[in-house]
């Protein structure tokens, strides 16, 4: 068996070697310093310069219902109601905060009308499974509830998320399936991290390729599940790459790269929604490694992704 990766696209392989901070194997230890590594996102940003107004509000936890904040991002000229992102952020089930992913969302929103809302979900190890889950799905539900306050529509919301974000957000959505919860227009996964066993081929083809790879996923998922990871026991709401049945949810964007941990994983959750007889668009990006257009957002590779996910939202809203 060889394991040797397929190549990186030059503009994302330059791009990566030129940054020291990027997260390729992480151990628990690491934790704390990649935190504390952390750059905050210019307020300008936040608001698009202007263009959008934040309000933070805060909903209960459906886990223990403890406070969760959630930054409402909307466009200053609205015609409403507006159709809403609600957006879970990256990190490994153990690293970022609500603002970290939000001038690549708010890029989708300038484009079709939308609101966003950010939730800062509480983190592992500190907070393991289920309180991140149930933190998102108590910020899902308490934005329906108050959704025409805020000029919102609660017929059309767009549950989204990035590597760890983009595996909540698919949780949330089984977790709602299952429980009547609210129901979402689209659920829009980049790069998702679905699956806690690292039992792919991509798995392990990517060990110390690229970023995130085995041994800090790994890392991500002990911290979320503690001793139970990578055992039989675990529950498609945990890790939702593990769930056979995926039929009923919205339909459903996914994208993943070829030089990645997740390719595999999320190959088979796109599959699976086809053979539930659902509706699922799956991208995979040659030569990307995980989360290659945060890494170089002006690579071509990056672009033609993010347009991909544009294009797939404006026609979401449009056949709403």
């Amino acid at each position: 068996m060889t394991w040797t990766p397929p190549p990186l696209d030059p503009a994302i392989a330059a791009a990566l070697a030129a940054d020291p901070d990027a997260v390729v194997g992480m151990e628990p230890e690491d934790i704390a310093v990649i935190r504390g590594r952390a750059v905050p996102v210019p307020p300008e940003q936040v608001t698009r310069y202007g263009t959008f107004e934040r309000t933070d509000l805060t909903f209960p936890s459906a886990a223990d219902g403890a406070d969760v904040r959630v930054v409402l991002v909307r466009p200053v000229r609205t015609s409403g109601p507006l159709p809403v992102i609600v957006h879970i952020h990256g990190g490994g089930l153990v690293l970022g905060g609500p603002l970290d992913d939000l001038p690549a969302t708010l890029e989708l929103a300038a484009h079709t009308g939308c609101a966003v809302a950010s939730v800062d979900y509480r983190l592992a190890p500190e907070h393991p499974y289920p309180t991140p889950v149930l933190d998102c799905y108590g910020a899902l539900t308490g934005l329906r509830e108050v959704a025409r306050e805020w000029n919102l529509d609660p017929t059309r919301m767009i549950l989204s998320g990035v590597s760890a974000g983009g595996g909540l957000a698919a949780a949330v959505a089984l977790w709602g399936r299952d429980h009547h919860g609210p129901d979402l227009l689209g659920l829009l996964l980049a790069c998702p991290m679905l699956d806690d066993r690292n039992e792919t081929f991509s798995a392990q083809q990517m060990r110390g390729v690229g970023t995130w790879d085995l041994t800090a996923n790994a890392t991500g998922w002990r911290a979320y599940l503690g001793d139970a990871a990578g055992g039989p026991d675990v529950p498609i709401y945990a890790a939702p790459g593990r769930a056979q049945d995926l039929s009923g949810l919205p339909p459903t964007f996914v994208d993943v790269a070829t030089v990645e941990t997740f390719r595999d994983e999320c190959v088979a959750f796109a599959s699976r929604i086809w053979q539930a007889g659902g509706s699922a668009e799956l991208h995979v990006w040659p030569g990307g490694n995980h989360a290659f257009d945060f890494l170089a957002p002006w690579a071509t590779l990056s672009q033609d992704a993010r347009a991909a996910r544009l294009a797939w939202l404006r026609r979401l809203l449009l056949d709403a």
